[in-house]
């Protein structure tokens, strides 16, 4: 039987034993409306719990629209025109306008990259168009401190002086803050680095609610609330949910806090699948181009699926890693994990307020760690970098699986083409 993953641009077929039984985790089908197009001015025209955009912009001189970087496949080439034209006939002058890339502390997106991000020529030609930069002391502006959870609030500045602030992005699980989208695209998106580090240190992520699909008592998504609610004048947010081959299903436009949580509760029909076991095989991608263009972003999908990984189980992930392994910052983070074991390694998180910058990455992978066995497929990491890792490399996929099902001694296994927008539960 041949399975088709998700895998860079292109998807990679895996063939599995004759012997092989699985069950196959993706998405149910979404009704894809026949114009996207359509669907983006029908979420502009009934905003949620707010007044419509043009009447908000009357007196408005400045606008500030952030989007995700290229990391997330989210389709502004569907919205960022529509939304700018509304503005600009409102009376809002196009030099008033910026688009900011929320790049929270990953590397700026430039040139052809960025054109690929943005994906409409006359955006960049009519608007100014910029990344964030959270270690820049100047583009940020401090806020003061949450109070639940007690973190130094820094955000762009270019973000907090707009008369109009709008967060657009994607709606899917997210490993860590429950879903993506609205209030996250704002923090870290555009926040300065002592806050993302802040409430990406260990008492944040060792939280047992800190995990895929949660919200409830979440303290990432709570001190993000927070967030939010620092912030004067209209705070609005564009989300879209997409089906797995990238087709648009959803968009709520409105108040950030509502508009967001009515495409969470959208994307929960699709995202959330309910298999009602475990697995000592589960076969999973970082969820093709542009997720798993790094290492770093491959944690995700070793993350999402532990809720139906039998204890001592294998998961085996296909990831391109096209770009290599991530930032200097977390191939620092995972040769301390490779140095220190699992346990010291966690123990010196415990001990800091403050997370070094993309050590949270390297934390979330001790969670598949503790459940059971990593086996990678990556073919554009080097020998030295796979040994940063800390996991099992994998040079033959296919043998890869009929070794696991033949030691484990069970034919089934859990094939989850999608990876981390796929979100499986044992229950």
């Amino acid at each position: 039987m041949k399975i088709e993953l998700a895998y860079g641009r292109v998807g990679l077929e895996v063939s599995l034993p004759e012997t092989a039984s699985p069950t196959i985790i993706r998405k149910p089908a979404m009704p894809i409306p026949d114009d996207a197009n359509a669907l983006v001015q029908k979420a502009l025209a009934n905003p949620v719990d707010a007044k419509p955009l043009d009447e908000l912009a009357k007196n408005a001189r400045s606008v500030c629209i952030l989007i995700c970087d290229i990391t997330r496949p989210v389709p502004n080439h569907l919205f960022l025109r529509p939304l700018i034209e509304i503005l600009h006939a409102a009376g809002v002058p196009k030099s008033g306008i910026t688009v900011l890339v929320a790049t929270g502390l990953h590397r700026p997106n430039l040139h052809e990259e960025l054109e690929e991000l943005i994906g409409d020529p006359w955006v960049q030609q009519n608007v100014s168009v910029v990344n964030h930069y959270a270690r820049n002391e100047a583009d940020c502006v401090s806020l003061g401190v949450t109070e639940k959870h007690q973190v130094p609030v820094g955000l762009n500045r270019l973000f907090v002086d707009a008369d109009i602030k709008i967060a657009t992005g994607l709606v899917e699980p997210h490993f860590m803050a429950g879903y993506s989208g609205g209030r996250k695209v704002i923090a870290p998106g555009v926040a300065h680095h002592e806050t993302i580090r802040t409430f990406h240190s260990a008492r944040f992520m060792e939280s047992p609610f800190a995990t895929s699909c949660n919200l409830d008592n979440n303290p990432l998504h709570e001190t993000q609330l927070e967030i939010v609610q620092m912030l004067e004048g209209p705070v609005l947010s564009l989300n879209t949910v997409i089906d797995e081959h990238r087709n648009l299903a959803f968009v709520s436009f409105g108040e950030v806090i509502a508009s967001h949580i009515q495409a969470v509760e959208f994307a929960r029909q699709s995202c959330e699948v309910s298999v009602g076991r475990k697995f000592k095989t589960v076969l999973t991608s970082s969820a093709g181009y542009p997720l798993d263009k790094t290492y770093y972003q491959t944690v995700k999908g070793m993350v999402t699926p532990l809720d139906i990984l039998e204890p001592g189980g294998d998961l085996i992930i296909v990831s391109e890693c096209s770009e290599g392994f991530g930032s200097d910052e977390f191939l620092r983070a995972q040769k301390k994990l490779v140095s220190l074991g699992v346990d010291a390694f966690l123990d010196s998180l415990q001990q800091k307020t403050l997370a070094d910058v993309d050590e949270w990455q390297t934390e979330m992978q001790l969670k598949p760690m503790r459940v059971g066995r990593i086996k990678l497929f990556a073919p554009g990491l080097s020998g030295p970098l796979k040994a940063c890792t800390g996991v099992e490399p994998v040079d033959n996929l296919d043998q890869a699986i009929a070794e696991s099902l033949s030691a484990q001694g069970d034919a089934q296994l859990a094939v989850i083409p999608e990876g981390p927008y796929v979100v499986p539960f044992a229950r």
